[in-house]
């Protein structure tokens, strides 16, 4: 008769053992899952903002071609009056 109680004690333990690790791994998976679905969005949230990101560059790029040729112009003829000046500069200065 002890022996049955024995068996019986220890078929009761193991199955409390078994549903207590299967709890703990379920909370884990669940975890590990919740975890992995943050990170997704996040990295479907990043990837929206270099999608954004590439669009302004493209803008400014476009708005900056559009405003250069007006202010190329005007240092362009600054930098061939200064050429003249260097000449001029050079003429004066008395050769050995």
């Amino acid at each position: 008769m002890g022996e049955l109680l024995s068996s019986g004690l220890l078929n009761v333990a193991s199955l409390m053992i078994s549903l207590v690790i299967l709890v703990v791994g379920l909370a884990i998976w669940f975890f590990v899952n919740r975890a992995s679905s943050r990170t997704n969005e996040q990295i479907e949230l990043l990837e929206a903002l270099l999608d954004q990101q590439k669009r302004q560059n493209a803008l400014l790029r476009r708005l900056c071609e559009a405003n250069e040729p007006e202010q190329k112009d005007a240092p362009k003829e600054a930098v061939v009056e200064d050429k003249e000046d260097e000449d001029d500069f050079i003429r004066l200065v008395a050769e050995r």
